[in-house]
């Protein structure tokens, strides 16, 4: 947890525009079992609250963060919190918004996910995070080609700055085959959150799937822009050092 005075401090709130909903479908807290973070998902609500987020999507490595206690303090901040994992399935990573613990558990490679889908039909959302990557579990091109069918949105990944840009062939893949894209903060660490996310156009009280059906039928406006050298260089540092030694740290102490 943050030591009491080192929180990060709150960006002011982005002016939202009448009529669309400020959301980020791509976050990590520490209650993932696979990952050793510092911010909690009830310290992640208060700052999407004073953000002015209206919806977000916990989601956690192959699990599902399920919290009755969590969603009515959601609900209490006006902020609609989705269900959702991020899942890897033949050591590609894929998103998957609004569904349980229990299908996750049943979700074993790519293919499954069109089982779950003809099952939930479009109660289901399922995106491409960061495929043109290499490092993680990136699923790049060919996979993304192969299973496009599957993905009714491809990530903008934060990770970027001029020179440097991954999300390009991704933008090529999205106009290809008429993909909606969907910008995210994929936050690991609490004040990484809040730069990058998607305006989506529907009312404030839209459910998950009035949600869901905006952005598959295109009215969505990701929002993200590239990282300064300063920036990057720093995060770059946090993802390969700070991060990768607080796993090591993590992992040994569970033995």
């Amino acid at each position: 947890m943050l030591a009491p005075g080192n929180s990060p401090p709150i960006l002011a709130p982005s002016p939202t525009p009448d009529g669309w909903l400020k959301v980020d479908f791509h976050l990590h807290t520490r209650e993932d079992p696979k990952d050793f973070l510092d911010h909690s998902a009830l310290e992640l609500l208060q700052r999407a609250h004073a953000l002015g987020f209206h919806a977000l999507a916990i989601t956690l490595h192959d699990h599902v963060l399920e919290s009755p206690e969590l969603m009515a303090t959601a609900r209490a901040l006006g902020v609609l919190l989705i269900p959702a994992a991020e899942m890897r399935l033949e050591g590609a990573d894929v998103v998957v918004l609004n569904l349980t613990q229990e299908e996750a558990q049943g979700l074993h490679c790519l293919r499954d996910l069109e089982t779950l889908r003809k099952r939930r039909s479009d109660s289901v959302l399922i995106f491409a995070p960061h495929p043109f990557y290499v490092l993680g579990g990136s699923m790049g091109g060919r996979v993304l080609e192969q299973y496009i069918d599957l993905f009714d949105a491809i990530e903008i990944c934060h990770f970027y700055m001029r020179g440097f840009n991954r999300n390009l062939p991704a933008i090529r893949v999205a106009g290809r085959y008429g993909k909606p894209l969907l910008a995210t903060s994929d936050a690991h660490r609490l004040e990484a959150f809040g730069h990058h996310y998607s305006l989506i156009e529907a009312p404030p009280d839209a459910t998950p799937e009035a949600i869901f059906k905006a952005i598959r039928s295109g009215c969505v406006r990701p929002v993200s822009a590239p990282h300064s050298l300063w920036q990057f260089a720093r995060h770059c540092w946090w993802v390969f050092a700070q991060h990768e030694m607080r796993k090591l740290r993590g992992r040994f102490g569970k033995r």
